[in-house]
């Protein structure tokens, strides 16, 4: 049975975001999966210290933080899942505060000691599970896709923890209600996504 982790990064309940998640976990339970779902608003992740403690020792597993917080577990739920929704919304031009955050704190999966010029993915060279990304913006979606770092920065956090993106939600145009609902196509295009993401 795969095990799909989604992690969360939007501020509001029942927002966008949160539909898309929703819907695409239940395409996947529907399929047969396993699913867990983290939301980072309610989770115990603290602020990076910068320190590079974690990124000194060369490896393929993810090194251990300093700090004693969710991030170990999350980590560990991020290692057994065979594949990952990354879902945030876009404010000022990027994913969320919390999600940034979160990227942050995924420096473990980099090896980055003193003398070198840049890191190393500690999972470059791994088998590939599987990502799906999902965000919204005010502008319509393909031009919000290109014009915004958000997509850029799911796909980053896919890449650092040995994920290959096989597919995008990005849903444009969404700030002219205070409760918009999920168009109709995307809900579509979530199951033909789901079906990529729980494929052997």
């Amino acid at each position: 049975m795969k095990k799909i982790l989604a992690i969360n990064g939007s501020y509001r309940d029942d927002g966008i975001t949160d539909q898309a998640v929703n819907k695409m976990l239940s395409a996947a339970k529907a399929f047969g999966a396993e699913v867990e779902l983290i939301l980072l608003r309610d989770y115990p992740i603290e602020f990076c210290l910068n320190c590079r403690e974690c990124t000194q020792l060369p490896g393929d597993m993810p090194a251990e933080c300093v700090q004693h917080d969710g991030m170990k577990q999350l980590v560990d739920k991020i290692e057994s899942a065979d594949g990952y929704i990354l879902a945030a919304p876009t404010n000022f031009g990027s994913v969320t505060a919390i999600f940034k955050r979160f990227m942050e704190r995924l420096v473990v999966y980099a090896h980055w000691s003193w003398e070198m010029n840049a890191p190393k993915y500690r999972k470059a060279n791994s088998v590939k599970k599987k990502a799906i990304l999902i965000s919204s913006c005010a502008a319509p979606g393909v031009l919000g896709r290109w014009l915004y770092g958000t997509h850029s920065q799911l796909k980053m956090t896919a890449k650092t923890i040995g994920a290959e993106t096989v597919g995008t939600i990005f849903t444009g145009m969404i700030s002219k209600q205070p409760h918009p609902a999920l168009p109709e196509r995307v809900n579509s295009k979530i199951i033909t996504l789901v079906e990529k993401l729980v494929s052997a």
